[in-house]
């Protein structure tokens, strides 16, 4: 027999959108012979659902889409992931469409309640496995998070089960494929049952889901591997009960991985929010030259406008390079000189501010004019204002509230200032984009003379390292400064880290290509005076 794998992009909320696509993955795989299509987690009403899974009403909507899809489907037999409400209990659940009606339904055993999930504040677990047999075979259903355990997968086993069906929205960071495979090999060790792993695709909200769907024999070989960052239909086929090989995308590396999952964030953002376009600020600098680059590759750059605010402090260079990488990339391209509206502002607080030292307050401001002007052609044109800065400075508060922090989107907000440089040449080796002096010049905010990101901050290998160690890792200030880095250098990162969450609670939402990003899995205090001592 075929089966197949329907690698999707669903959004959440839209389920009338959502089941179409399902119905029309369904004849795909019919017409090419399958006789069973496996579709992702929650697939029916995107996934996450969040707070909507509260209310009743959603529930109902979701049941009427179920009802009304399965009449659509003939000839084949869907696996569909649904929210689903018995006896006044809630489940993450899968249903078995056949022929117009609903012939099986299994409730996800594991409800995973860390990192950017909360399913135990929606969700009861359900108690028994699900298996059902088509064409001589007996499948098993497990839901994303049953795979991570070893108690799902058995009561399978011990169910009869010979293929393991898993439906999954298991969000896109660094290596997390790696982590699946040895998470399923895990499971076919214990059970001798071969894995079908379908995952979601696309972007929502700060999530970022890769697909890269698969399937491995019950020997725990290999056999499909999908496409990563798009949808795709993939047909399997299975003899005597084993899954027989077929096409194996090759994995691919970091940098591409990385740039593609910012793309597709931005993209899935921009359009599933209907936004006509971006806009953002060009500086000259290599932040916003990869948030550029990206959101023309993401959308076009027809839905790009670039607008570059020079001050008296903004080198030549950071114009020339501003223009010519505009012209490279053929996006709209303006200059606003932010000299008078500065000079002007400085002169309505002149009386207030005699007698006192220029300071951070001066270099403010100009972040702050620069942030109006893009909220203002924002609100004229409708376009979302992506904001520039990355992780890194998003760590130590090397940003401004109501400027360089103002806008929509935050595309590198968990891109770290090492990873900003190594994505920009990435992208340069699929073509030139970004100016080499960009990438090659020592990074500066340009808000007073001669300054450099360094004059303020840790060199920035040494203070990404110290923060992925302390924000991803979770490490504390004596095992970050055991593993070679200075205890001045530590301490200090920490306690910027601490003192600027209340900037980060401010901050749009962004990309999340990190196990532990500044967004759903960071729930720091903002009033705390706990600091690691040991």
């Amino acid at each position: 027999m075929k089966l197949a794998i329907a690698q999707i992009n669903c959004t959440v909320g839209d389920l009338s959108a959502n089941a179409a696509k399902i119905s029309d993955y369904a004849n795909r795989a019919r017409q090419q012979g399958a006789s069973l299509l496996l579709t992702p987690e929650l697939s029916l009403c995107g996934y996450p659902p969040e707070d909507l899974l509260l209310r009743e009403g959603f529930y109902h909507a979701c049941d009427v889409a179920l009802q009304d899809l399965a009449q659509q489907i003939k000839g084949i037999s869907v696996v569909v992931g649904h929210p689903h409400e018995v006896d006044g209990k809630r489940y993450n659940a899968a249903s078995v469409l056949r022929d117009g009606n609903i012939v099986a339904t299994y409730h996800k055993l594991e409800l995973p309640n860390y990192s950017v999930f909360d399913e135990e504040r929606y969700f009861s677990s359900g108690t028994s496995p699900c298996v059902f047999e088509l064409e001589g075979v007996k499948f098993a259903i497990n839901i994303c998070a049953d795979i991570w355990q070893e108690n799902t997968a058995q009561l399978a086993r011990d169910a009869g089960a010979q293929v393991l069906l898993v439906l999954n929205a298991s969000p896109y960071h660094i290596d997390k494929q790696q982590s699946r495979y040895e998470a399923i090999r895990d499971r076919i060790g214990e059970t001798g049952l071969a894995v079908v792993y379908a995952n979601m695709v696309g972007g929502q909200d700060e999530l970022v889901f890769d697909g890269a769907s698969f399937a491995m024999s019950a020997e725990g070989h290999l056999t499909h591997q999908l496409e990563s960052f798009e949808e795709s239909l993939a047909v399997l086929e299975i003899s005597d009960g084993k899954l027989l090989a077929g096409a194996r995308v090759p994995a691919l590396m970091r940098e591409d991985s990385i740039y593609r999952a910012l793309c597709l964030g931005v993209r899935d953002y921009i359009g599933k929010n209907r936004f006509p376009g971006v806009l953002l600020g060009l500086s000259g600098g290599i932040d916003s030259a990869l948030t550029l680059a990206v959101a023309v590759d993401a959308l076009g750059a027809d839905k790009v406008r670039a607008v570059m605010m020079p001050s008296p402090y903004t080198a030549q260079i950071s114009l020339d390079d501003a223009r010519e990488m505009a012209t490279i990339l053929g996006v709209r391209y303006d200059e606003l000189d932010i000299q008078p509206t500065f000079s002007a502002l400085l002169d309505t607080l002149n009386p207030l501010f005699q007698g006192l030292p220029a300071d951070t307050t001066e270099e403010n401001l100009q972040a702050r004019i620069r942030g109006t002007l893009l909220m203002a052609l924002s609100n004229k044109t409708g376009s979302l204002v992506l904001t520039t800065g990355n992780k890194s400075e998003m760590t130590v508060g090397y940003c401004t509230l109501y400027g360089d922090m103002a806008g929509g989107f935050a595309v590198l907000k968990d891109v770290s200032k090492t990873w900003v440089y190594r994505l920009s040449n990435y992208r340069n080796t699929l073509g030139r984009v970004i100016p080499e002096r960009i990438i090659t010049r020592p990074p500066s905010a340009e808000l007073k003379p001669d300054q450099t990101d360094q004059d303020s901050l840790p060199p920035y290998d040494v203070l990404d390292a110290i923060m992925a160690s302390f924000v991803e890792r979770n490490l504390s200030i004596a095992e970050i400064v055991g593993h070679g880095y200075a205890e001045a250098d530590v301490r200090r990162v920490v306690k910027l880290i601490q003192i600027n969450e209340y900037k980060r609670r401010q901050s749009p939402v962004g990309v999340r290509i990190t196990d532990r990003g500044f967004g759903k899995d960071w729930r720091y205090p903002i009033t705390v005076r706990y600091q690691d001592d040991f």
